[in-house]
This record gives structure tokens, sequence and C-alpha cells, in this order.
């Protein structure tokens, strides 16, 4: 019996999603960051996991990111950026997140595969993660559901981090000179 090479299945679908993201979208979201005083991310589940690794490279790069829900993170006000994760955009705890965050003044960004979902409508900024339209039955991708978002919401971060690094004019060898170097 041969078994299927689902690396390459799965390689194929991120890069699908990610080669059809929309530039301007990208780029607008770039322009938030570069002007806010401070970048806060939140999320829940998975797509948590992911958008905490964008505040970290965030992070390593020198600017000041927090994640909501931290014991250190500070209160959020006007001139900061949230940027919120969320493949559904209808998660509760990141919408109540995204209102609480606009009712202070600040401006609000998601990253999410539903353009018109309530949080999407929420929010300042948008960047959908096209993925494939499914019908009742769902993908034909063998990945379990959810994960396609979730892959690529930690491209996208990547994808922004670079235009970051290009704009602030950051090298690889600043960005480790800030990684932790207690472990």
């Amino acid at each position: 019996m041969k078994e299927t090479h689902y690396g390459k299945i799965i390689s194929q679908e991120i890069g699908d999603v990610v080669g059809n993201l929309d530039q301007e979208q990208l780029s607008a979201l770039v322009e938030a960051i570069l002007a806010a005083k401070r970048v806060f991310v939140c999320g829940a589940g998975r797509s948590l996991l992911m958008i905490r690794a964008f505040a970290m490279r965030l992070m390593h790069m020198g600017v000041e990111a927090y994640v909501v829900g931290e014991t250190v993170t500070p209160a959020i006000a006007n001139g900061d950026l949230l940027i919120a994760g969320s493949g559904s955009g209808q998660t509760r705890g990141t919408l109540a997140t995204v209102q609480a965050t606009a009712a202070r003044g600040a401006r609000t960004a998601v990253i999410t595969a539903h353009g018109n979902s309530g949080i999407a409508e929420a929010c300042d900024l948008v960047v959908v993660v096209p993925l494939p339209v499914t019908d009742e039955a769902g993908s034909s991708s063998p990945q379990p559901r959810g994960s396609l978002f979730e892959q690529s919401l930690l491209v996208v971060g990547d994808v922004l981090v670079i235009r970051l690094m290009k704009r602030m004019g950051a090298t690889n060898e600043q960005m480790l000179a800030r990684h932790t170097n207690l472990e």
C-alpha cells in the first residue's frame, strides 16, 4: 500500500491560500503597525497560539507587543493597535475584546477567513485569509477542520514580519539580539 504524501498536500494548500492574499489589506495592516504606539494581539484556541507567535516576532523587531490576557499586559489606549486572529470571525470572547478596544479609542484589526463576520465588521482593518470555498460536506483536504486557517495565520504573520523588517530596516542579527537568552 502506498502512503499519501500529506506534507506535499498541506504545503500546497498553504501556498494556494497565502498566494492569494490581498496585498492591499496586508499593506494597510503594516502601515497600522508602524503607526501604532503599541501592538496587542488576541484570539482563542489554536488561533491564539498562532497570533502569539506573531507577537513574539514583533517583539524581536523592537515593536512593543503584548498578548491580551497575559499578566504583564498593560491597559490599551488611544494610539495602540489590537490585532485579532479568528478563523470564524465569530468567537464571542474575541469579539468582546475588539469591542472593548474600540471603546477605549485604540484601532482594531482582524486576520480572518470570514471578511463579512461580526468581528470583521467591528474592526477598522481586515485581512482575509482566502480559504477554499467548501460545501456542506466540508473540504476535500485531508487536514482536520480549522488547520488550514491556523497554518495560514502563522504564515501571514511571517509575511507581515518580512514586510515590516524591510520597512524598519531590521536585520536578522538585530532580531536575534532580542531573542530570549534565558533558556
